[in-house]
């Protein structure tokens, strides 16, 4: 396949399956090339929920133009990861034209629109009766209680993986999330009342001071079901990021090292494409020391997974508690309060089985989800690395004077992170000039 040119060169595309598969052309090309061109430093970033390769590429070729003014004398070489992940075609992203994101005008009926409907097809090729009976539901709109568990047992079909498979192998960002039998509640809990708390969540966010393009308008039942049926699905990607990080992208880096041990690798991750690229580093092979930064954008995972103790239960830790020190640098997680996907959804999604804590009451009131729910459920991208010691806090002002050396650093980058409307609000708002100066100050590229 041809490499697309994205205005910024060498680039080089790495292409992976579900399970962290690579493709090996793909692969052998960048690791024959990247010495060739005389690259020092190779900047990877991985994308978070998109649908198309093209729209991959045209983030990576827009986040990465004021990259060559803002180094002229760096040797720079640029990676695109691309992994099989999705968005619904009604979440609007920030300065990007709708074609590139597969957007397509309301539905003219209840139930998913054509373009999210065919995004769930490509990325659970196998599940197509399953996705037709939740367009059925979600089109007929029942209130009944056998109409509400066949929806979740749908739901449940639509994210499964085969349990010996290497999706399933993929650890939780927390050992509490990776208890036996779990999964978030909207997989395993009370159906109905996943969807009204979305419902309400929905209803919160559209209300919301400053919110973009959208009008409030209540919302029902089926409403809430899909969002839940959304994030049941960026549950799924989620796992894949950490699968393809640690079987793909990984061991990649460590036969670059091998290959071009001179070269310096600095990782970038937009949401998933966060956890994609942390767990990457436990998917290097012993004694690699070539990953000289990592820069996560609004990262779609726990912000608890670097920690070696829980607040709340110091006998877990997180799932990449002991591979900071994999890192030759800091460890720069940049995070917006504008990010509602993160603020709101996430936890709510990502409650476990067995919760039963409802938001009934409070989520009408409250519109910080993580706060009702307490910190066990927040995200990178909404607070920052959590429980860590020595973890630095800057604004992103202070973040372009300079970054410490090493460490876990948190970025409040709401100044620049603030676009956006609903239900994602800024979480794909990060084609800023000013993160591309955090990337190279991360990784002390001059």
């Amino acid at each position: 396949m041809t490499v697309p040119a994205i205005g910024v060169d060498p680039y080089w595309e790495l292409t992976f399956d579900a399970d962290g598969d690579v493709d090996a052309a793909e692969r052998d090309r960048l690791l024959a090339e990247v010495s060739r061109h005389g690259v020092r430093d190779l900047l990877v970033f991985a994308h978070g929920w998109n649908n198309e390769r093209s729209g991959a590429t045209r983030l990576y070729g827009r986040f990465f133009a004021p990259v060559p003014s803002l180094a002229p004398r760096a040797r720079l070489g640029y990676a695109g990861v691309i992994w099989p992940s999705m968005m619904f075609a009604d979440e609007p992203v920030p300065d990007f034209p709708a074609s590139a994101v597969a957007a397509a005008p309301p539905a003219a009926r209840p139930g998913l629109d054509e373009s999210s409907r065919q995004a769930l097809l490509k990325v659970f090729p196998d599940r197509a009766p399953v996705v037709d009976g939740l367009d059925r539901l979600l089109e007929l709109r029942p209130d009944d209680d056998a109409s509400m568990a066949e929806f979740g047992r749908l739901l449940r079909l639509l994210v499964a993986v085969e349990p010996q498979g290497p999706q399933a192998a993929c650890p939780a960002d927390t050992a509490p999330e990776g208890a036996p039998g779990s999964g978030p509640e909207i997989l395993w809990g009370d159906v109905r009342q996943a969807c009204q708390d979305f419902a309400r969540a929905l209803e919160r966010v559209e209300a919301a001071p400053g919110t973009e393009a959208f009008s409030f308008t209540p919302k029902g039942l089926w409403d809430g079901a899909l969002e839940v049926l959304r994030q049941a699905t960026y549950y799924a990607m989620k796992r894949r990021a950490g699968t393809v990080g640690e079987r793909g992208l990984g061991p990649v880096i460590g036969r670059l090292a091998q290959s071009a041990p001179g070269v310096r690798v600095h990782l970038v991750g937009h949401s998933f494409g966060g956890r994609l690229v942390s767990f990457a580093l436990r998917g290097l092979p012993d004694g690699v020391r070539t990953v000289k930064s990592v820069t996560l954008l609004q990262g779609a995972f726990s912000h608890y997974a670097f920690a070696a103790r829980l607040p709340d239960d110091p006998a877990s830790g997180g799932a990449l508690h002991d591979c900071r020190a994999r890192v030759d640098g800091p460890l720069v997680c940049c995070w917006s309060t504008f990010d509602s996907a993160l603020g709101t959804f996430y936890p709510l999604a990502s409650r476990m089985a067995g919760e039963d804590r409802s938001l009934a009451g409070g989520i009408t009131a409250d519109l910080d989800i993580g706060r009702l729910l307490g910190p066990r459920w927040g995200a990178m991208g909404h607070d920052g690395v959590q429980a860590v010691d020595g973890t630095r806090a800057l604004t992103l002002a202070d973040a372009l004077r300079g970054l410490p050396a090493t460490g876990c650093v948190n970025v409040d980058a709401s100044a620049v992170v603030c676009h956006g409307g609903p239900p994602s609000g800024a979480h794909s708002d990060i084609v800023h000039r000013e993160l591309a100066q955090v990337v190279l100050a991360a990784g002390r590229v001059v």
